[in-house]
């Protein structure tokens, strides 16, 4: 299978694992660049030393490509962007932040870089700095999502129309027929994060996974929209804050009510009832915890049995 997004990777397969905070590690990160995808370390959940010593776990894990996705927000970002490029990482995908700040500092050093975006604007913006490639978000995706609200259906062939680099299509995509279909919309590959945290590499808790395979249709919701939206799954915390945000709360008891660590709380101590459980809403379609190898492997047998299957389609 080669394509833009495989030739300017390195790698088998045009499938990205998202950078989840507390969920994707050395461990997830290396066994998906092992089976052809491309792995990324998510830094976000990172002080910069753990970073460093991920870094070189994964490197000693896998001599296939792997990358660090970094929140261009994150408080220490000058530190981070110094040992990925003393670790002599090669990919970095960006988000949350001006993609403009990093991206010719990292290009200088022989860095691969994409942005993630969700919207046409941003996307704009990404091309004219210089990005190789961005990931385009849509609604449906689970952590920190778009104002816009735009699915994905909507979003890639808008994207698609809009800029000349190659588009990585993210948000609901958990099945080789979902990555055929983001393909027909325009995509040169996909990025996948729920799939993903509930595989047996993966570094969230084993409860939280539990929770992703049980959750069904509905079960998540966004949130947050006063600060940075966030898709959840609807527990004990999600309904505090929904009912702060029906009460018109200020930004401040919003920022109090999340300061907490609560994110490390649920997805990475397993508190399934005060912390914030992260997820994209396709997890009601998630039903097992799986290796992630086997995950590369069905997404690919599902995409070239849904190619035949369209073949066969005609008026």
């Amino acid at each position: 299978m080669k394509n833009t997004v495989c030739s300017l990777f390195k790698i088998k397969y045009p499938i990205v694992q998202g950078g989840m905070i507390w969920c994707s590690g050395w461990k997830l990160a290396s066994a998906v660049s092992n089976a052809g995808g491309l792995g990324l370390i998510g830094s976000g959940s990172m002080y910069p030393e753990v970073l460093r010593e991920h870094i070189q776990k994964c490197k000693k894990a896998t001599n296939m490509p792997f990358g660090v996705n970094v929140p261009l927000l994150y408080p220490n970002i000058e530190e981070l962007m110094k040992i990925i490029v003393e670790e002599g990482v090669k990919i970095v995908f960006t988000s949350a932040g001006n993609p403009k700040t990093w991206t010719q500092h990292l290009k200088q050093h022989g860095i691969t870089v994409v942005h993630a975006i969700s919207n046409i604007k941003f996307a704009l913006k990404c091309q004219e700095a210089g990005v190789d490639a961005i990931v385009a978000e849509g609604f449906e995706a689970g952590g920190h999502n778009g104002r816009e609200e735009t699915t994905t259906l909507v979003l890639i062939p808008m994207i698609r129309k809009a800029v000349q680099i190659p588009v990585i299509a993210a948000g609901g995509i958990a099945s080789g027929e979902a990555m055929a279909a983001a393909f027909c919309l325009g995509a040169d590959g996909v990025q996948v994060g729920s799939l993903f945290a509930a595989t047996q590499e993966s570094s969230a808790h084993q409860n939280f996974k539990e929770a992703i395979v049980k959750s069904a249709e509905g079960d998540t919701q966004l949130t947050l929209k006063q600060l940075t939206p966030v898709r959840l799954i609807k527990n004990k915390f999600f309904k505090e804050v929904d009912a702060a945000e029906k009460r018109a709360a200020s930004i401040e008891e919003l920022e109090q009510l999340l300061g907490r660590a609560r994110a490390k709380k649920g997805m990475f101590e397993g508190d399934l009832e005060e912390g914030e459980l992260e997820i994209g809403q396709v997890s009601g379609a998630i039903k097992e915890i799986k290796p992630a190898a086997q995950v590369v492997n069905e997404l690919v047998a599902d995409f070239k049995q849904a190619q035949q299957n369209m073949a066969t389609i005609s008026f």
